[in-house]
């Protein structure tokens, strides 16, 4: 199993979480412990309301990629997750292909269809189209990846005779990670994808994030089960990278004892995981490179033999 590790550019009140020379550090330490990427998440303009219950600043996703990459050589990069209908997908399409060619092929694509609604509604995009509009990017995207005249009607654009150059390092285009609990989400990583995302969610935060509950193994297993009869019923047979997270060490973790970290990976891969998406805690910079070289030393290296 890989690790992507959590850069804390939601950490605004941290100023050297936020700094091009913080950014540049962490992720330098992050590939010195061997972790596999990096992310960040997505938030360009949240409401007043969502931040004082809990919500966060951050930077925008792909310019503090930018700086990671420039920092690094091998560390991939990874949003997780980037809200495609926020929007249009060509503007997307260009930024991460951009990202991706002067990484040299570095970029996951995590993506997710949303759930802000006062954050959808300032950007003036229509909420109850957020799916609708994120499989339309995913499509318009891959085209325009492949250099080559796109011709395609969608809902807001029209694109009559286009192209974009340079293409992404990578071939047909960076990996897309679809995020989301949903069984619409699990059709559209099947679909789609390249990965799910599934994401931890208490049941009493089902109607806030408008995502149903996830709360246990159990529960990651019968994702899992419905993503393979879906792969079935529609006849994909690639592998589907499966990203979770461990023990609940979200962006806003505590201290985890690391070998609580290694049993949880191993239940992990145990019910179909591939892949880990972790942060680690700090609340300094100093504090926070201290914890990302323990826990490669101690969770990375042994998560890497499972």
């Amino acid at each position: 199993m890989r690790v992507s590790l959590g850069l804390p550019t939601h950490r605004v009140d941290v100023p050297d979480f936020v700094s091009a020379a913080g950014v540049m550090e962490v992720a330098a330490a992050a590939e010195a412990a061997g972790f596999d990427a990096v992310f960040v998440t997505d938030h360009p303009f949240p409401d007043d309301a969502w931040l004082a219950h809990g919500g966060h600043h951050t930077l925008d996703p792909l310019v503090a990629l930018a700086f990671a990459a420039a920092a690094t050589t091998t560390l991939r990069l990874h949003t997780n997750l980037y809200v495609l209908a926020y929007r249009n997908p060509f503007i997307a399409a260009k930024g991460v292909a951009s990202l991706d060619a002067l990484s040299g092929g570095r970029v996951i694509l995590g993506v997710g269809a949303g759930y802000l609604e006062p954050e959808f509604r300032v950007l003036g995009v229509d909420f109850d189209e957020r799916n609708e509009l994120t499989d339309e990017a995913i499509r318009a995207m891959r085209a325009a990846w492949a250099g080559e005249t796109v011709v395609l009607d969608g809902r807001h654009f029209a694109a009559a005779g286009n192209s974009m150059l340079p293409r992404p390092a990578q071939r047909p285009g960076p990996p897309i990670w679809i995020g989301g609990n949903s069984r619409r989400a699990i059709r559209r990583a099947v679909e789609l994808g390249d990965g799910w995302s599934p994401m931890p969610n208490p049941a009493k935060a089902v109607k806030r994030r408008r995502s149903p509950a996830l709360e246990s193994i159990d529960d990651l297993r019968a994702g899992g089960t419905y993503a393979r009869e879906h792969a079935d019923a529609v006849g994909r047979t690639a592998p589907l990278e499966v990203a979770f997270m461990p023990l609940g060490l979200d962006m806003f973790a505590g201290p985890v004892p690391s070998e609580r970290v290694v049993e949880s990976a191993a239940e992990l891969r145990d019910a179909g995981m591939t892949y880990l998406v972790t942060s680690v805690p700090g609340d300094t910079k100093a504090e926070l490179l201290d914890n990302v070289a323990r826990y490669g030393d101690e969770v990375v290296a042994a998560v890497d033999k499972l």
